[in-house]
């Protein structure tokens, strides 16, 4: 089973030294009946369909597969009611860890979020000191959350 653990952190842009080139993110949501998340996402060139399980704790059961453009675009505009969320990914290393930094444009802008991935829950990465406040566990910053709540209007 593939398993999801990641923490989420607000970022201080005035002390991020970002790489020059940046991944354009485009990514909807399928409506689901239960807790289930089912992502389409174009990231660059490629495109993936995710499902992932209910968070409990900071893990939670991922399964991601890359699909072909066409059929993400389509299903983008089929079965993700609403709007998109839209950011440009940075990744960045820290010491041992591999950071994914997200400047989300769109009625999300100004909003900048970094996530690091874990391989167990009590792994305690070295933080960056562009890093200020934990947001794990926040649900307003979760992706499917920005898209029926947006930062604009907070």
């Amino acid at each position: 089973m593939a398993q999801e653990i990641e923490r989420k952190f607000l970022v201080d842009m005035d002390k991020v030294d970002l790489p020059e080139q940046g991944l354009t993110i485009c990514q909807g949501y399928i409506q689901t009946a239960d807790k289930t998340t089912v992502r389409i996402r174009i990231m660059g060139e490629k495109a993936f369909l995710t499902l992932k399980g209910e968070t409990q704790g900071l893990s939670r059961t991922e399964f991601e597969y890359e699909i072909p453009v066409t059929d993400a675009r389509q299903m983008l505009d089929e079965f993700c009611k609403g709007p998109v969320v839209d950011k440009t990914r940075y990744l960045i290393t820290h010491k041992t860890h591999l950071w994914e930094l997200d400047i989300f444009t769109g009625d999300n802008e100004g909003l900048v979020i970094a996530e690091v991935e874990l391989d167990s829950e009590v792994e305690r990465p070295e933080l960056p000191d562009w890093i200020t406040e934990e947001v794990t566990g926040d649900k307003r910053y979760y992706n499917s959350n920005l898209l029926t709540h947006p930062f604009k209007n907070w």
